[in-house]
């Protein structure tokens, strides 16, 4: 069988890409408007996904320049805080300069958490933007999935769904029944993911030598594009070994940050 956990599609969009963004997009902080536009653009500023660059124009709050430039990966943009009536949020967004693609010029790029809520349209959207230069689809498999942790068996299942995300390796939902839950410790552990939604679970194996955390984890109620997976559980292929259709599949290279930041799927 071929090697699945290695063949999946790369990410293609380079850093400083710009596009612009055919939704509504709108800022919230504590149920006050901070922008509201439906001239955003998508900027790239590392390939997996986009950030939304905001018209000056459209923003109802007051910047002001903190006196300090950051280079972010399109380019030079200057440090600003947010009033808004009399909230503050210092470095809450950055005003790009010289240097910057010119599309960007009298747009600011908002850090995410420096707003209680953004929404495209009238859907709020958790952790980041979504790529549309990404898929996430979630199918229904005969194939087999075996995991192993440590020489323990943490599941056995005849059939899952496989979960194909760009970037990303090809993950494997498995129904509750077939995993074995006396060697799994639940964990406090909650994560976004503006592809998937947020998770219900998280798993822990203590093994005889080490304890590896937050190996496993669940969306009970996802995204409807993805509600295959509803209840069903995922393993990090990269923290265990993994067998589809009797094949061991080598461990891909640990992606950076957590489900909320793409690395579960």
């Amino acid at each position: 069988m071929a090697d699945e956990s290695v063949k999946h599609p790369g990410l293609i969009v380079p850093v400083g890409h710009v596009e612009p963004v055919p939704r509504r997009v709108r800022g919230f902080i504590g149920g006050r408007v901070v922008f509201d536009t439906r001239r955003a653009l998508y900027v790239w500023e590392w390939p997996p996904y986009p950030q939304f660059s905001i018209p000056v124009e459209d923003i109802a709050g007051e910047l002001t320049d903190d006196g300090h430039v950051d280079r972010l990966g399109p380019g030079p943009a200057r440090r600003h805080s947010l009033r808004l009536g009399d909230e503050v949020r210092e470095g809450a967004a950055w005003l790009w300069g010289d240097g910057a693609p010119e599309a960007l010029r009298g747009t600011a790029r908002f850090r995410w958490n420096a707003l209680h809520a953004w929404f495209e349209e009238d859907e709020q959207v958790f952790v980041h933007p979504r790529s549309p230069y990404s898929r996430v689809d979630a199918l229904r498999s005969s194939s087999s999935v075996r995991v192993e942790l440590d020489g323990v068996v943490l599941a056995d299942a005849p059939h899952c769904v496989k979960l194909f995300e760009t970037g990303l390796p090809t993950r494997y939902y498995l129904d509750r029944t077939h995993v074995d839950f006396t060697r799994l410790r639940h964990s406090d552990t909650v994560t976004r993911c503006p592809y998937k939604g947020t998770t219900s679970d998280y798993w822990s194996f203590d093994g005889e030598v080490l304890t590896h955390e937050d190996i496993a984890w669940a969306y009970d109620f996802p995204t409807p594009a993805v509600a295959n997976i509803a209840g069903m559980v995922a393993f990090y292929s990269e923290r265990v070994d993994v067998r589809v259709d009797g094949t061991l599949l080598p461990r891909p290279a640990q992606q950076s940050g957590t489900s909320g930041s793409r690395s579960s799927g």
